[in-house]
């Protein structure tokens, strides 16, 4: 499988914009710049992508884990945040609230972190990862 996206910009880095598209259409054009990226701007940033897509990647790896051991999880949510830091992605770190009926705390934290160790997005990542995971 293959996926693209595209990213047009216009100008300098601190004056100059640009817009982003994605295969799927979800993103058409969507405007990110200097401000969007580095202060409080319209718009998205690349760092912001990479967070969501990590949140994705691993609450999906997850569902699969889980199902592998015999659990249907009622519902998963995840939270990721990204660090940039002197030019490069630094930290990922995602939060987990989860409802899995009928699972131990030791198997639940075992299926979190083989999710984690195993998502596509976070074997892409030279980053610390790092995972705080609840279940209610």
């Amino acid at each position: 499988m293959k996926r693209k996206a595209t990213a047009v910009w216009q100008g300098s880095g601190k004056e100059g914009n640009g817009h982003l598209s994605t295969q799927s259409t979800v993103l058409n054009k969507t405007q990110y710049s200097f401000s969007s990226r580095f202060e409080e701007g319209v718009g998205t940033n690349p760092e912001e992508l990479i967070a969501a897509a990590h949140a994705g990647c691993f609450t999906m790896k997850l569902s699969f884990v889980l199902g592998e051991a015999g659990f249907k999880p009622t519902e998963l949510t995840t939270t990721c945040t990204i660090t940039l830091e002197n030019g490069a992605v630094t930290n990922s770190d995602l939060v987990l609230k989860a409802n899995i009926p009928g699972i131990s705390k030791e198997k639940f934290d075992e299926c979190a972190e083989n999710a984690k160790a195993n998502c596509p997005i976070s074997k892409l990542l030279n980053a610390t990862i790092s995972l705080t995971a609840t279940l209610s």
